[in-house]
């Protein structure tokens, strides 16, 4: 038996099925969903088992997905942090990029650093950007801000060096030395977070990951020791940013790999899928309770980043965090952002949510702002017994007043307000797909549309017709799949170092030499957790660049560079690549800055069971008939069909409302649905 669970901003999820080991099936698959619990999140998990009424003993795989990190950094309940760094760079976070998101928005706020300067303390020491030391690490220098830290009351300490990720050498002394001076302290180096250059990033990613070692190491201890209590006899896996699984005990090494947890196992479960269904080229977005998520998949691959930034906005530069993170925008639009009116009166949704208390106006715990589930329960789009997968009837009284408060204020009908939310929703979230596509040289016309999460199916359509996807593609227990997605990872971990060099024939063996460091590192680091070498599996990327240029683009690379040829073969993939991203290519030297090393365990993974075919024609089973909105397509009488009635090689026309317990599918008039053999919703627009 194996489970999986996700906590997202409202509710926390939880797959659990029976994996046949020599078919490869899923069995018995089941779904949950029970409220987040802040800010013991723990507890929802917790709950979400009770409501399984499984023995915790018969489960051998739990893997989870947490919201730990990013929650201790946005409300800023992480740690009290030092930083020890290179004498005269202590103001690096300080000074941070010059650039603003939007040049001519005067209203930009320069963002504190996440360690006030008394805290921001400097050694001697200097390491050239070749790795050779300059100037030798001063002992009394370490001892003397150890002294201040233990007055201070620090819990965490950072240690960034200038040039470390060529030569860690001065911060594993700085390390050890602390150690012994402050045993009570959590202690981290940039090496050990990412061997990347760019001093701020570097430096700035350190700072977070220390920022929430404590509180991360003292959730994981006490879920470890809470699921132990309950039963379970393995230690939990945890999902992380780069798409892959790791060990407890990874993790609280260096938390901020799991930063973006429960996002990435939504997106890597679609690429799973659509390698099933035969769709290579998939554009995947996930509409939560708090936000949605969307990234994109070319040829079966998942877009992986270091240049990641939380809570970066138009008015705000954000911090950057150098790991490895599945390419995804993020907007903080889901099922309960809040509609809000600003004072010229124009209507605005989200970034603020309801969350599960006191959750949407229809919830009936008391929530006076209306959001976007509230607009789609005020136009038909969920219906009445399926809201909250049942579990409860919509306060239908309270939502009726909260739309005609708004109307009144907005000079319009109730029904307009509806349509206006969602309209407004939508946009925003066209424009996050836009910037996973449109933005990168990629044509939304050439790929199909993954829909999951509670909200996904609600929107999708809308979202299509705008950037004329011609298919979208809802899969079973879409509202789950972040969760799902967690059981389909492999064991993953990234390793990159930064190593500028003109990509020329002299320069092969120094690259091979880097690389064969890398996996050696790697082979070292699974040890530690009792993988076995033999196991890994590599894959190997090259960022490359223009001599000149500031920024790169990431290249895979097939096999090794062994000779001119294969190094020509990598350089035309570069200018392809810079071609599709950045629509041009020069003539100048192409050099390589950093190698990206990925080394994965697999492990076995379910394969998506079949739906059994009926060999029934007929119509599916209509629920109920009622009046939906279809905004832009019109109001009109739609068939509300249960999701579980349909048979492999169903069809059907809209208008309908597919339903289902997590989640609800609008078909607009126009639109076709077909059921394939795995049971995945394909709907097109119907020619004319």
């Amino acid at each position: 038996m194996r489970i999986a669970t996700d906590i997202g901003g409202t509710f926390t999820d939880l797959v659990l099925y029976n994996f046949d080991s020599q078919t490869g099936a899923f069995k018995n698959i089941q779904a949950f969903k029970t409220d987040t619990t802040p800010p013991h999140f723990e507890q929802g998990i917790l709950n979400a088992i009770d409501l399984t009424g499984i023995d915790l003993k018969e489960v051998d795989f739990l893997v989870h997905g947490t919201t730990v990190v990013i929650n201790a950094l946005t409300e800023r309940k992480g740690a009290k942090t030092g930083l020890i760094t290179t004498k005269g760079f202590r103001d690096v976070l300080e000074i941070a990029r010059a650039n603003r998101p939007d040049l001519f928005n005067f209203n930009f706020v320069k963002q504190p650093p996440f360690v006030p300067r008394y805290l921001r303390l400097e050694v001697e020491e200097r390491i050239t950007y070749k790795g050779e030391i300059h100037q030798a690490l001063n002992q009394e220098d370490v001892k003397k801000a150890a002294e201040i830290f233990k007055e201070e009351g620090v819990e965490a300490v950072a240690i960034s060096c200038l040039h470390a990720y060529q030569n860690p050498a001065h911060e594993q002394k700085i390390a050890a030395l602390l150690q012994e001076l402050l045993p009570n302290v959590s202690i981290i180096c940039s090496h050990e977070v990412n061997r990347e250059w760019r001093e701020y990033e570097r430096t700035s990613s350190t700072v977070l990951s220390a920022y929430v070692m404590p509180i991360t190491q003292n959730y994981l201890n006490n879920l470890e020791e809470k699921l132990g209590t309950k039963g379970l006899q393995s230690s939990p896996h945890l999902m992380q940013s780069n798409g892959g699984i790791t060990t407890l005990s990874d993790v609280k090494k260096n938390p901020i790999t799991i930063v973006e947890s429960g996002p990435a196992s939504g997106m890597l479960g679609a690429a799973e899928l659509g390698k099933v269904i035969g769709r290579k080229n998939l554009i995947v977005l996930d509409i939560g309770g708090t936000t949605a998520k969307c990234s994109l998949i070319e040829n079966g691959l998942l877009k992986i980043t270091t240049n990641y930034k939380i809570e970066q906005s138009r008015t705000q530069a954000g911090y950057p965090i150098q790991t490895p993170v599945i390419d995804i925008v993020e907007i903080g639009n889901g099922g309960g952002s809040i509609a809000w009116v600003d004072a010229g009166g124009k209507l605005h949704v989200g970034p603020k949510s309801a969350g599960a208390s006191p959750g949407p106006v229809a919830y009936g715990k008391g929530g006076k702002s209306l959001t976007t589930t509230d607009a789609n329960l005020f136009c038909g789009r969920i219906h009445p017994d399926f809201f909250l997968g049942g579990k409860a009837k919509p306060d239908t009284e309270s939502l009726q007043t909260a739309f005609g408060e708004m109307a009144s204020q907005l000079n319009t009908d109730t029904s307009e307000v509806a349509n206006g939310i969602l309209n407004t929703a939508n946009a925003n979230m066209v424009n996050a797909l836009k910037l996973i596509s449109v933005n990168k040289g990629y044509d939304p016309r050439d790929f199909s549309l993954v829909v999951i999460g509670g909200g996904g199916a609600l929107h999708a359509v809308f979202l299509g017709e705008e950037l004329q996807i011609p298919e979208i593609i809802v899969p079973r227990n879409a509202g789950v799949f972040s969760a799902l997605g967690m059981l389909l990872s492999d064991f993953r971990r990234d390793f990159l170092r930064t190593n500028v060099m003109v990509m020329q024939e002299e320069n092969i063996p120094i690259l091979n030499t880097i690389l064969e460091e890398m996996e050696a590192h790697a082979a070292e680091e699974y040890q530690k957790d009792n993988f076995s070498g033999k196991d890994i599996q590599f894959q190997y990327y090259a960022d490359m660049r223009y001599a000149g240029q500031e920024h790169y683009v990431k290249v895979p690379l097939q096999e090794k560079i062994t000779n001119s040829a294969s190094l020509e073969i990598l350089i035309q993939a570069f200018h392809k690549a810079h071609q599709k991203q950045y629509t041009f290519e020069l003539e100048s030297p192409v050099e390589l800055v950093n190698l990206h090393l990925t080394a994965t365990i697999p492990i076995q993974k379910p394969i998506f069971p079949k739906l059994e075919k009926t060999g029934d024609s007929s119509e599916p089973s209509i629920f109920a008939e009622s009046e939906v909105d279809f905004g832009k397509f019109g109001k009109m009488n739609a068939k509300i069909i249960e999701r579980e009635t349909l048979h492999a090689g169903t069809s059907l026309s809209g208008p309908a409302i597919i339903a289902e317990s997590a989640t609800s599918t609008v078909l607009p008039k126009d639109f076709e649905l077909k059921v394939d053999d795995w049971g995945n919703l394909i709907i097109q627009k119907i020619n004319d």
